[in-house]
């Protein structure tokens, strides 16, 4: 696996990432979903990765979004459908968390879905060391999301 920085111009990158919000959309009310389309993660304060095989396959991505000198976001994390359970979350997530080391974050916070779909979500967070909190940044109390963090 590779992880590279990425364009969002690429039609598999798209179509994941539509993927993603549809399936945001499937668990989550709409003013619950908090999934950023591809205009929100060509931003100037997000950074977008891509995870690619040895013959440019894409089994996933992953963002991250500078809150402020110190504290980050992730966002879009995405595996493809076709290749979960292969470690395909664990090293991006890996990298996500890097990256904010390198740039001096201090914590590392997550916004999610909650219920069932988002279980394993949860616990993969949870084993990187990420903890259940409150809302942070301009989020708010809601019952279709769980807030996580990861002090660095």
């Amino acid at each position: 696996m590779k992880i590279i920085e990425d364009d969002l111009s690429s039609a598999d990158v798209l179509e994941l990432l539509g993927e993603h919000l549809d399936d945001m959309a499937r668990h989550s009310p709409a003013e619950s979903v908090h999934a950023l389309d591809v205009s929100g993660l060509r931003a100037p304060d997000v950074t977008f990765w891509v995870v690619r095989d040895s013959n440019s396959v894409l089994l996933g991505c992953g963002a991250l979004k500078e809150l402020d000198a110190t504290q980050g976001e992730l966002k879009s994390m995405r595996t493809s459908n076709a290749h979960r359970r292969k470690g395909v979350a664990s090293a991006i997530l890996s990298h996500l968390i890097q990256e904010a080391a390198s740039r001096s974050y201090t914590r590392l916070s997550l916004e999610t879905g909650s219920g069932g779909p988002f279980d394993a979500a949860h616990a993969l967070y949870e084993r990187f060391g990420f903890r259940f909190c409150g809302p942070f940044s301009d989020y708010v109390e809601d019952p279709f999301s769980r807030f996580m963090t990861l002090e660095l």
